[in-house]
This record gives structure tokens, C-alpha cells and sequence, in this order.
């Protein structure tokens, strides 16, 4: 604990405006490189994603799931039959309340995949119990809660990972390599999409609480509300509450992406358009939404600006040209089906990018050029991160992982609002608009409460 204290200090001291997660926890620091003792993982939320962070861990030789928590204890007997007994791999011990398990000292790790209102505090409260923490995206669900979550991470020695899986992969990263080296020419303007099919949710009515559930707990930050299934498992998505939208689900991962690419951190100028077409039902969030946000080229100087287009379709709609390799002749063809990816926009061409290929169109007569592919896994990224004491291994920092949240934060502000916003990066709010000031952060249900101080 002593050695522990030192660190911890001395990371303190050395925090600047780079993050600097490289610390251990008292229990890891037996964990790195040469030795055979595995990480100890706790997986939160287990209905949905949960399930690939199960999967995840239990492939890696060097990390084990030893343990599950969610508020829907009917979860637990069909996920431990599933991914341990079935598999003949030691069954995880299971908790209801999170504070509880981070209480459990042969935890080294948690990865979380709550629902969006719970992703900030979890990670805190996890951070300062000494846990490593992997965090699904979005990292925050506000952009005051991302503050304080990259402020509890440069304070505390432990690696935490932001839940943008596409910084694993090879693909993205030679992505990046060559829009940064200027093959593409003077990049202006990204493009992200998200282009999901989906159907009504309808209207469901206030009801009990169903058998086996803490519903108080799941609620946590967020107001006190009846329950009723539109605002419960996936559907909390598209409520104010607790989701941010599909810009914050799917959308996030591309927009990280873009901001990647385009090498630039928060904006200036925020504008934001859309509604809740075609259904009547009880989705709160848009389901078609077009954002720009407009960055000062701080790279290049002078007035050049950089433009990032969002955009948001909900139905019937067509690729946008992004496609992927076809498997009976290895050519770049374009789908039919869901569409997310990117499109990057330069002097010299253009690229267009999904999950796992990139390729690009040079010149006048738009010939293709250079590509790259590949795919890499963030959960072994995290767990290497852990056992060599590297926060770089994760390959997904977390204060990157703010800024591409902050952005999602700002275009569905600018949506609520209903007007174009001008936003100040350094003081971390809007120019002249109390507004839109008052939605960076929230009002808190207690005990559930970000603190001011991490």
C-alpha cells in the first residue's frame, strides 16, 4: 500500500493537459510481463453486449471472467449456463449492486456495459476502488461526467480503456497513418454514417416492477420514474434519460473515426437538424438527425477550417457508396444492408471506410488507390494494457474517447436547442447561451452522484 501511495503521487504530480493512466493497482503489479497469473475480470450488464465482453475475456489465455453483476438477476442462471458451464469453465461469483463488487480484492479488472446513464460513474467509483476499468462507449453521458471520468483516470494508477473498439484494429489505424502523412492531399471535410433500419418501438404503459429486478438501482443517476418496458433493456436507448440517440450508439464509433482521421479534438461551431419521423410512439430521440461540426485547422493554420458531417437514417436508404470486398473476386462492392462507416474527403481524393476495410479513389477520374483492412481485439488490448503496466497497449485512451463523446453530446444539444451554437473548447461551454449550457450536465439522484471531486 505504501508502494501504491507513491505511485498514485507521483502520477498526481505528473498529470498534465496528456493523459496519463500508466499506473498499476496494489494487485496487478504482480501481473505483468513473464508472468502466468491472469487478470480477473468482472463483467456489468450482462443481457446484451455484455455477452461479447463474456466471450471476450474467457478466449484469452491471460484473462478469466470471474465474476457478473446486472440489476436483472433473471439474467444470471441462462449466461452462467451458456458461457461457463457448457464451456467447462469455472463458474463467476454473480452481485446485484456494483459497490458491492468493488469490494471483492481479487477483482483486478471491470468491464462495463451498463446502459448509457451508468457508464460515467460506474468507471469513477470503479477507478477510485483501485479496478481497472474497461468502459463501453459512449463513455459519459454527459459531457460533464466525461470530465470527471478523464480526471479520475489521470489521478488514480489503473488503465482504463474507452469502449471505441475500432482503435484495435489494424484497419483504422493505417487508416489514420495515411490520412495524417497527407496522401489523400489536405483532408476538409469527414462524413460518418449511420443508416439502421429501424422499426416503431410503440407505446408501452407504466407497470410493476418485474420479479428479480432492482430497479431502483438501475435508474442510479438518473430521475425517478414509474417502469415501463420503453424506457428498460435496449430501448432506454432513444429516452432522454438515459441514452443520447443513435448518434450516441452506433454513431459514436464513427464519429470517432472521423475526428481520428481528420485529426482534430472538439469543435467550434455545432448545427444540428432532424425529428422523430414516421412513428407516433414513445421514442424521445431523433431517429433521422444531420450534424456538422466545424473544427479550426489548428494543424495547418491560418483560416482553413475542417468540416465533420453526422447523419442519422432510420429507414429505407442507400449505401452513400460505402461497401466492403467481395468475397467471389475480392472487389470493392457496395452493400444493400445496414450502412455505417466514414467517408473522408481530400485534395488529392477520397477514401470511404466501413468496420474493417478502407479504400481510396484518386484523382479526376476517382481510380482506385491505396487500401488496408484488418481486424484487432480491444478486449486483449486491455487485458496486455493491464499486465505491462501500459495504458498505451489499451488502444483506446480515454480522454480520446471524451472527445468523441463530447461531440455526440454537442450535436444532440444543438438539436434540443433547436439552433446553430458557437462553443468554447477551453472553457468547456457555450458562447453566450445559458441554455445550452444547463444540458452538459445534469441533476443527480442520490446516492447515485458524480462527483465534483474525483
Amino acid at each position: 500500500m505504501e508502494r501504491r501511495e507513491f505511485i498514485r503521487k507521483g502520477m498526481i504530480g505528473a498529470t498534465g493537459a496528456a493523459l496519463t493512466t500508466t499506473g498499476m493497482s496494489a494487485k496487478s503489479y504482480a501481473s505483468i510481463l513473464g508472468s502466468n497469473e491472469r487478470v480477473n475480470v468482472a463483467v456489468i450488464g450482462i443481457r446484451g453486449m455484455g455477452q461479447n465482453h463474456i466471450e471476450g475475456y474467457s478466449k484469452l489465455k491471460n484473462a478469466r471472467v470471474t465474476a457478473l453483476c446486472d440489476i436483472d438477476r433473471n439474467f444470471f442462471e441462462p449466461r452462467i449456463k451458456k458461457h461457463f458451464v457448457d464451456k467447462g469453465l469455472e463458474t463467476p461469483k454473480t452481485y446485484t449492486d456494483l459497490r458491492v463488487l468493488y469490494e471483492n480484492k481479487e477483482v483486478d479488472a471491470v468491464s462495463i456495459v451498463t446502459p448509457n446513464h451508468w457508464h460515467a460513474l460506474a468507471a469513477i467509483w470503479a477507478i477510485q476502488a483501485g479496478k481497472h476499468v474497461s468502459v463501453e462507449k459512449p463513455c459519459c453521458h454527459n459531457i460533464y461526467e466525461g470530465r470527471k471520468l478523464v480526471e479520475a483516470a489521470e489521478k488514480y494508477p489503473v488503465i482504463v480503456q474507452d469502449g471505441a473498439e475500432q482503435r484495435s484494429n489494424p484497419c483504422a489505424e493505417s487508416m489514420a497513418d495515411f490520412l495524417h502523412a497527407g496522401k489523400l492531399g489536405e483532408v476538409y471535410m469527414a462524413k460518418g454514417i449511420c443508416y439502421k433500419r429501424r422499426n416503431t418501438i410503440g407505446r408501452t404503459p407504466d407497470e410493476p416492477i418485474p420479479p428479480g429486478i432492482d430497479y431502483d438501482l438501475w435508474l442510479g443517476p438518473a430521475p425517478e420514474r414509474p417502469f415501463s418496458k420503453n424506457r428498460f433493456h435496449y430501448n432506454w436507448h432513444w429516452n432522454w434519460d438515459y441514452g443520447n440517440g443513435d448518434i450516441g450508439n452506433q454513431g459514436v464509433h464513427e464519429i470517432d473515426i472521423a475526428r481520428w482521421g481528420l485529426n482534430v479534438t472538439l469543435p467550434t461551431r455545432i448545427s444540428s437538424i432532424g425529428g422523430h419521423f414516421m412513428f407516433d410512439d414513445d421514442q424521445q430521440t431523433p431517429n433521422t438527425q444531420l450534424t456538422v461540426f466545424e473544427f479550426p485547422n489548428v494543424q495547418g493554420g491560418g483560416d482553413a477550417k475542417k468540416l465533420l458531417q453526422f447523419e442519422v437514417r432510420h429507414w429505407l436508404s442507400n449505401s452513400e457508396g460505402i461497401g466492403g470486398e467481395n468475397p467471389n473476386d475480392n472487389t470493392y462492392m457496395v452493400s444493400s444492408d445496414n450502412e455505417v462507416g466514414n467517408l473522408f474527403f481530400g485534395s488529392k481524393g477520397y477514401m470511404t471506410k466501413n468496420l474493417n476495410q478502407w479504400q481510396t479513389f484518386m484523382g479526376d477520374k476517382k481510380e482506385p488507390g491505396e487500401n488496408g483492412k484488418g481486424f484487432g481485439n480491444h478486449y486483449a488490448d486491455f487485458i496486455d494494457a493491464i499486465r505491462y503496466n501500459d495504458q498505451k497497449l489499451a488502444k483506446g485512451d480515454i480522454r480520446e474517447g471524451f472527445y468523441s463523446c463530447a461531440l455526440i453530446h454537442l450535436g444532440n444539444i444543438a438539436y434540443r436547442v433547436g439552433r446553430t451554437l458557437d462553443f468554447d473548447p477551453v472553457a468547456m461551454k457555450f458562447i453566450n447561451d445559458p441554455e445550452a449550457d444547463a444540458l452538459l450536465t445534469r441533476e443527480y439522484r442520490s446516492p447515485f452522484i458524480v462527483p465534483d471531486v474525483v
